[in-house]
């Protein structure tokens, strides 16, 4: 194990991993005192090295070449280190194969790596302390071990679960999956719904809810641009409290619960007492639900839908969530949406049953054992 905190010494290592078809990477990074992930370790496991790399140190910004090279990144539970590594590199591996995702083609349901290591090598990895502060150096022996350990076992685990993918003829299946995850988009949402992801909003009544939605965009652009928590700009409870108080000065703003002026300051205050004026002009509404999209005649098919994927997903021994999820289900139902029930894999395996039984070709029926069947119906 090697620690790399020069950019002369992390260009070697991405010399000798840009030459291997695959290397391994995971990411320790810390999100709480900061908008953005700020990234702490970088673990890059190639042939015979195993790297802990210190961003604090290097240019990240040589990550890209590795990235961009067809070399296979191994990776596990990898859709916040796709995130991570957007914004602090500003690019993401061209391909990369999510031990996690994977297993869940061959019976297993989104193991822990901890939980996958034991179960398929039986070793058990060092236990790390969750609360480990990963941006202070230098670190100790264990934090260094327990960081290694997190791609030591990669390449094995790649190689056993593909071995099985091959023999259940679901490699491809994998593969679509793992770049779905890493395709998936990692920019911040909309400033504009950020009101939607307070707890409490919805206990506003209609006048208020477009002072919350002109609040909350607010204070979510000032984080952004100040790279800090939203709750550090204005605390949902004071935020909720403006909304329902709806005041016209800043003499009235330091009367409600949850604000503190002083810490707010003036100009913070005059800001705020004019977002209130805008909200009021402001129709805010929620969104429907998904359900709402869907025309009634339609929901009862959700259950149904669904308890035959579930019944699918337990006769192949495949993740159920893999195979279909209520929003896959929603969007095969919805006219003039492209669902991924519709394509690939997942269209031969149960989306053309779906659309049997929506067309009432053919429907469900218990078998006597307490299990589903599909079975071919009359129509009048």
């Amino acid at each position: 194990m090697i620690w790399v905190d020069t950019d002369a010494a992390l260009s070697e290592l991405i010399d000798d991993a840009v030459l291997r078809h695959r290397y391994a990477l995971d990411t320790e990074f810390h999100r709480e005192k900061t908008y953005f992930p700020k990234l702490a370790l970088v673990q890059i496991k190639t042939h015979e090295t195993t790297a802990i790399i210190d961003p604090l140190a290097v240019d990240t910004s040589a990550f890209s070449r590795l990235f961009d090279s067809d070399s296979l990144c191994v990776v596990h539970a990898a859709q916040q280190d796709m995130e991570v590594l957007q914004h602090a590199v500003g690019a993401i591996p061209k391909r990369i194969f999510d031990t996690q995702l994977s297993s869940g083609f061959i019976g297993l349901s989104t193991p822990s790596l901890a939980s996958l290591v034991q179960n398929e090598l039986k070793i058990s990895l060092p236990k790390g302390d969750r609360l480990t502060d990963w941006l202070r150096r230098p670190l100790s022996a264990d934090q260094m071990k327990y960081a290694a350990s997190d791609v030591e076992y990669l390449f094995i685990l790649h190689d056993k679960i593909n071995q099985k993918l091959e023999q259940l003829g679901r490699v491809s299946w994998a593969q679509e999956a793992c770049e779905e995850l890493r395709s998936r988009p990692t920019s911040p949402s909309d400033p504009r719904d950020a009101w939607l992801k307070i707890k409490e909003v919805r206990t506003l009544k209609p006048g208020s809810r477009g002072t919350a939605q002109a609040l909350a965009q607010w204070r979510e652009l000032k984080a952004i641009a100040s790279d800090i928590p939203p709750r550090r700009v204005l605390s949902d409870i004071a935020l909720i409290g403006i909304a329902h108080a709806m005041p016209e000065t800043v003499e009235d703003l330091s009367l409600i619960r949850g604000v503190e002026s002083r810490q707010l300051g003036p100009t913070i205050s005059s800001e705020i007492i004019a977002m209130v004026q805008k909200g009021r002009s402001v129709d805010a509404r929620f969104p429907q639900s998904d359900a709402d999209d869907i025309d009634k005649e339609f929901r009862p098919a959700m259950s149904l839908i669904a308890a035959w994927i579930g019944e699918l997903a337990r006769i192949h021994d495949i993740d159920a969530t893999l195979l279909g999820t209520r929003q896959d289900i929603m969007d095969l139902l919805r006219p003039n949406k492209t669902s991924r029930l519709s394509t690939g894999w997942r269209a031969e395996m149960v989306g053309r049953d779906i659309e049997r039984i929506l067309s009432g070709e053919a429907g469900l029926s218990f078998d006597g054992h307490g299990r589903l069947r599909l079975l071919p119906t009359t129509l009048q």
